[in-house]
């Protein structure tokens, strides 16, 4: 079984999450030039936005970098052509099997790597080629499943052949050596960037995961199918309370609208969505990115440590 690092070509085992409106060029080419895989996220911009960050990137970093898809965005099927058109040599996908396009990825030469929430979900992307699969656990920011990372990662470890990279409540070198231990390949993190100095979203974001404690975040859309982890604030909390009301699904996307935008780039405490995971009570204060990354893996003989822990 290849390791990651051979599969992504880069120094470290370490995937960046693909985060909606915060993963750009910016932060993918910071995250590659540091030793790790950056990633741009398409979200829900369209596939000429995508084209152009891709440009972007390139021109920021000669180190090699992804594009994460969002499966579930109408702007997927016009992306999932892009990333071949301009040669991504990796993709992960959210949000659904990846499936339609793997053949098309595959002959493309493109490294497909799906984020899964499941061991049934991790089997059927195997089986349509993927060349490896990110298990996210419950503890992640943004949408999430329900299994935690600790439960997740072994099961998928133990029933499919392809390397599983761990994903969820990983901020430090002790979650690195944990993921490793459970049979991970290697890992993805999100939340431990967002405190980066190169992250480019607005200082509140950053205040306010620094500022969190192990019960700061709480998950909204339970409901609605579409559980989301979000840094608690008035905007979380009115969202749960109508939810307790009874509001209709209409209401609710009414409410979620333009939410996770107006924390990103406005820093609105009121009335943004700040997704972040549990592991925020961690993370104390901003550093350079090529720090955080170094602090994760340096030092430490992964192989030799996980060997030693089992």
């Amino acid at each position: 079984m290849k390791n990651i690092t051979e599969i992504l070509n880069s120094k470290y085992p370490l995937i960046q999450g693909g985060m909606a409106n915060i993963a750009n060029a910016v932060l993918a080419s910071a995250v590659s030039n540091a030793g790790g895989f950056g990633l741009i996220g398409a979200g829900g911009y369209d596939a000429e936005w995508v084209r152009s960050e891709i440009r972007k990137c390139r021109e920021l970093t000669d180190k090699p970098f992804g594009v994460n898809i969002m499966l579930m965005s109408p702007h997927a099927p016009a992306i999932a052509k892009v990333v071949v058109e301009e040669k991504v040599l990796v993709v992960t996908t959210g949000a659904g099997n990846p499936g339609i396009y793997m053949e098309e990825w595959k002959k493309a030469g493109i490294k497909v790597i799906p984020v899964v929430p499941s061991v049934a979900l991790a089997q059927r992307v195997e089986r349509a080629g993927a060349d490896a699969v990110i298990a996210e656990g419950t503890e992640s920011g943004g949408h999430i499943g329900e299994l935690t990372t600790f439960a997740l990662v072994p099961q998928i470890v133990d029933n499919v052949k392809i390397p599983v990279i761990a994903a969820g409540g990983i901020a430090d070198q002790r979650g690195v050596l944990a993921a490793f231990a459970l049979g991970a390949k290697g890992v993805q993190v999100g939340t431990v960037l967002l405190t980066t100095l190169e992250c480019p979203i607005h200082e509140n974001y950053k205040q306010m995961v620094i500022d969190a404690r192990d019960t700061s975040t709480v998950v909204t859309g339970r409901q609605t199918g579409a559980p989301v982890r979000v840094l608690k604030n008035p905007m979380a909390n009115h969202y749960l309370a109508m939810t307790k009301d009874g509001a209709t699904l209409e209401e609710l996307e009414k409410l979620t609208l333009g939410s996770l935008r107006r924390a990103v780039f406005d820093g609105d405490k009121e009335t943004g969505s700040f997704m972040a995971g549990q592991i925020s009570g961690l993370i104390k204060e901003i550093k350079p990115m090529k720090q955080v990354l170094s602090e994760l893996f340096d030092g430490v003989n992964l192989y030799k440590s996980t060997l030693e822990v089992m």
